[in-house]
């Protein structure tokens, strides 16, 4: 009998309208009651909208988080995907390595003068892991929610602007040959879609 193979993790890149940096309080302040700022950052999300004032949140603050910052009229229109329809959504949600992560693997095997590269892509892979965060509880939420990281509208234009610059190098231990070439143009796709549209960029993942 062959041995079970259980599928491998895979990841989902959203747009976001809010930085979930400066969420956070407002989500802590919900959890005590003070509903104020949660609803207006997340206005017309229906479960934030529905809070009872002074009445602590009941949602888990990953949940509450991820609720206030995701782009949702976007999320809906399947008119508007981020990579233009490209496929690179799937192509860089789904790496051919043990994880699947394509980030940690451009992270991994990239070499920039300035480290600028690898610091926005470590943010976006590890952002919400409390050592990054400096708080606690906000990289998973009910239904199995796992946040990873995100980057800023600003740092989307940022990043894309460095990759494009063509400063970066390829390590000599690279496992796939145009691996991270790949990566980059595959993830390029998904940055000039958050650019064109505004938005930040979240990463999930899935098991």
């Amino acid at each position: 009998m062959s041995k079970y193979i259980p599928p491998s993790e895979y990841y989902t890149f959203d747009a976001i309208v809010n930085d979930p940096i400066e969420v956070v309080e407002a989500v802590l302040a919900s959890k005590a009651g003070d509903h104020t700022e949660i609803k207006k950052l997340a206005n017309g999300v229906v479960e934030i909208d529905e809070l009872p004032e002074g009445e602590p949140a009941t949602i888990d603050v990953a949940t509450m988080l991820f609720l206030a910052c995701m782009d949702w009229d976007l999320f809906r229109d399947s008119s508007k995907p981020l990579d233009g329809g490209k496929g690179s959504r799937e192509k860089l949600g789904r790496w051919p390595t043990k994880d699947g992560n394509a980030i940690a693997y451009l992270i991994e095997y990239t070499d920039s003068p300035d480290q600028i590269i690898e610091e926005l892509l470590a943010k976006l892979t590890l952002g919400f892991v409390p050592e990054f965060l400096g708080e606690s509880g906000f990289d998973k939420g009910a239904f199995g929610l796992e946040m990873m990281g995100w980057i800023t509208r600003a740092e989307v234009k940022e990043l894309r602007r460095e990759i494009n610059r063509g400063r970066w190098s390829v390590k000599a231990n690279e496992p796939f040959d145009g691996g991270v070439q790949d990566g980059f143009r595959h993830l390029d796709n998904l940055l000039r879609g958050a650019e064109k549209y505004r938005a930040g960029l979240l990463m999930r993942r899935h098991s």
